[in-house]
């Protein structure tokens, strides 16, 4: 029995509605009585700067599971849901209507064809690029049953799920890592010889000049160079190697230590720097951008991106977390030169001084962070696989060269799922190979 309904297009089985813009003398910081979240592209990113409107000022709104698209860019057409509110003009959210899933629609939306077709048809309006409604509306879809678009919808959110999971236990070892950062060397609370918080148990501090504070007795100041060296190791671009890893500026996130995005340098044309294994990446162009993260792979990286290697192993974990502060960011800030695209300027920053005790404390913090580190790699690259295989995945299950079937195939390939160990009912054809193509 033919498990595929007729060919369609996209305008058939969905509404694609457009949001509104109120104006801003109306927006708000604080959620007021009668307000709610308005929200626009960057808040599926991070949520610090969320914005208000009133409930009445709008008749645009979303729930959580509603698909929302992205119609400016870079980059266009992001597929997005997860956050309630009104939505802003930037804002497209699709409608289900017939024959189709919520979810089968939103997996559909985000097949990179798509993305292609969409990316070459849209006008560039006002110096961004639009989605084009009309041509989205267009693009032919062959819908399967609706009881197997939920299975399919099922296979492709299992994945997802496990990665969300892994994205919150990064973010919650995230902040411990910096929380102990600022217990152990702001507020000098680190365990003394008997276990207990140093300066809160009555720990000796010294008044330093260099600093205009106080700290522990016997510590010393050191400068930023003194701790790591600035790398400026250059490659052209005919030399790299197009499988080689490539973090961009674009991939390095605000506020966020954790590199989980990168790219191969298939694309690149121009010289890059290269960067090691745990080598500290900080974005130099408008530092208040605050980008800086540590690297869980070998690679290239932009010519604009300052390159730290720790000096010494028990060096890495306060190197990172002193530069990843608001206050050596403020600093980078202040001291860059330039009016449109300010940079960081090394040879200032270089000199930037800390409080430190090279002895047992600094390598027991080390020893605390080490794990951190490991578990923050370990979650990246996992979420890397899971990714490339819901990435492979998607288009053949909308295409068919991999279909749903039960749990007792014979003679056929199987996806297993290694969380649960049950078979996810995967049945590919002969020539589809996960990793190839």
């Amino acid at each position: 029995m033919n498990s595929f309904l007729d060919k369609t297009t996209l305008g058939e089985v969905s509404d694609f509605i457009g949001g509104s813009q109120p104006p801003k003398k109306i927006f708000s910081n604080i959620k007021k009585e009668g307000y709610i979240r308005l929200i626009q592209i960057r808040d599926y990113k991070k949520d610090s700067f969320i914005t208000y409107i009133p409930k009445n000022s709008t008749r645009k709104f979303c729930k959580k599971d509603d698909i929302m698209i992205g119609r400016y860019g870079p980059p266009i057409f992001q597929i997005l849901r997860g956050i309630e509110g009104a939505y802003n003009v930037a804002l497209i959210k699709a409608i289900p209507k017939n024959n189709i899933e919520n979810d089968y629609l939103y997996y559909f939306l985000c097949q990179k064809h798509l993305f292609e077709y969409i990316n070459a048809l849209s006008p560039r309006t006002g110096g961004q690029t639009g989605v084009d409604v009309v041509m989205l509306k267009k693009f032919p879809i062959k819908l399967p049953e609706l009881y197997l678009q939920k299975r399919i919808a099922h296979i492709l959110s299992s994945l997802d799920s496990k990665i969300t999971i892994n994205n919150k236990i990064n973010q919650q070892l995230e902040a411990m890592s910096k929380a102990l950062y600022e217990y152990w060397f702001v507020q000098f609370d680190f365990p003394n010889s008997n276990g207990k918080p140093y300066k809160s148990s009555g720990g000796i501090m010294v008044y330093n000049n260099e600093l205009k504070r106080k700290i522990p007795k016997n510590w010393e100041v050191i400068v930023l160079n003194d701790l790591v060296d600035n790398i400026s190791s250059t490659i052209n671009s005919e030399e790299i190697d197009p499988k080689t890893p490539y973090v961009g500026l674009e991939h390095i996130p605000r506020k966020s230590i954790v590199l989980s995005e990168w790219e191969t340098a298939k694309k690149v044309n121009s010289s890059k720097n290269m960067f090691k294994k745990y080598d500290i990446l900080f974005g130099k162009i408008r530092p208040y951008f605050h980008k800086v993260g540590i690297a869980f792979v070998n690679g290239i990286t932009s010519t604009d991106t300052i390159v730290l290697r720790p000096k010494n192993k028990n060096y890495a974990g306060i190197a990172l977390e002193t530069v990843f502060t608001d206050i050596f960011i403020e600093t980078a800030t202040k001291s860059s030169t330039g009016t449109k695209m300010p940079r960081a300027n090394w040879n200032i920053l270089k000199d930037y001084a800390l409080p430190i005790c090279k002895g047992k404390i600094l390598s027991d913090f080390q020893s605390v962070l080490n794990p951190i580190i490991l578990k923050l790699e370990s979650n990246v690259k996992q979420n890397k696989k899971l990714s490339e295989l819901r990435d492979w995945l998607l288009p053949m299950l909308m295409n068919g060269q991999v279909s749903v079937g039960s749990s007792s195939l014979r003679g056929t390939k199987q996806s297993y799922n290694e969380s649960t160990k049950n078979t996810l009912g995967l049945v590919a054809e002969e020539n589809a190979k996960y990793g190839e193509g």
